[in-house]
């Protein structure tokens, strides 16, 4: 049976440079599951594989997309399943997804229920909404059209909120009633490994990244999208707290500051949402012997 082999884990703990010796050992390209390394531009920001990166093995979904572009989980599935079938399956046993995207990840091995594409007339409604009002109004239009979701969601998410009522408003029914939650079968199997580290290990990694991410000249890219920054795509760490420094809200060194706090704290929430999962065998990503002889075992 051919299998898809997921590397997954925070953002810092080393997943790329993994990825790139796995996919020469399995002669298979990788399908990156980073919902932001997709969109052109945002290189520095979103750690984006290098040039030579790209070139020692074929990546998808990087660089693909303008920000500008709607593009979420369940587009992610459909396309993911067709490259799998279509492309790598046909030429090699083996496929290779890598990101910390929880919700790519788990729309690929897991499949996203049947949600109906939003009306964009209803997404402009409540863009312009959003902007005008904030998202209180919203969560209280959710929690008339959707109460059952309205108490099971993060409601500081403001993204999933408004897409709940988006989906009400389109659909006509609560946004709760067509979440199945009932995994989809998948022709091939799937073995997930996570990476990880100790979390002052972790920290110091993520701290440095950023570090590392300014001298590289993110303050210069996001500058170029400064324009564009109510954009959903740029609502991401590394973009939004450097706005707040363009308007003049924070200073450089607070805004910096602030990129490694959130940094750590979406680390955080990643790993929160993986330990859920009992299917992905963990490992420190220096321990590559070991990861190596796991995925040996799983293709026997």
């Amino acid at each position: 049976m051919n299998t898809l082999f997921v590397i997954l884990g925070p953002t810092g703990v080393g997943k790329t440079d993994l990825s790139i010796r796995m996919a020469k050992h399995l002669c298979t390209p990788i399908i990156s599951a980073d919902s932001r390394q997709i969109f052109r531009g945002l290189e520095i920001g979103t750690a984006a594989p290098t040039e030579k990166e790209l070139s020692e093995v074929k990546h998808y979904f990087v660089g693909t997309h303008n920000v500008d572009e709607y593009f979420n989980a369940s587009q992610f599935e459909m396309e993911v399943l067709r490259i799998l079938s279509k492309e790598v399956f046909p030429t090699t046993p083996n496929a290779l997804l890598v990101g910390g995207s929880m919700m790519y990840i788990d729309a690929v091995c897991k499949g996203i229920d049947d949600i109906p594409n939003v009306d964009e007339d209803v997404r402009k409604m409540l863009h312009e909404q959003f902007l005008k009002e904030g998202i209180d109004n919203i969560r209280m239009q959710l929690k008339m059209l959707d109460p059952e979701f309205y108490n099971e969601v993060d409601l500081k998410n403001s993204k999933r909120v408004i897409h709940a009522v988006e989906v009400c408003l389109t659909a006509g029914v609560p946004y709760s009633s067509l979440r199945k939650k009932t995994a989809k079968e998948r022709p091939f199997k799937i073995v997930k490994i996570g990476l990880n580290r100790d979390r002052d290990e972790l920290y110091e990694r993520i701290n440095l990244r950023v570090d590392k991410m300014m001298e590289q000249g993110l303050e210069d890219e996001a500058r170029r999208f400064y324009h564009l920054r109510e954009l959903n795509s740029l609502n991401t760490v590394g973009y939004k707290e450097l706005f707040k420094y363009f308007d003049g809200e924070w200073t450089k060194d607070f805004a910096v500051n602030m990129i490694k706090q959130d940094s750590r704290r979406y680390a955080r929430k990643q790993l929160s949402w993986f330990n859920r999962d009992k299917d992905i065998a963990w490992f420190h990503p220096d321990d590559e012997a070991a990861i190596m002889a796991y995925v040996m075992q799983q293709q026997s």
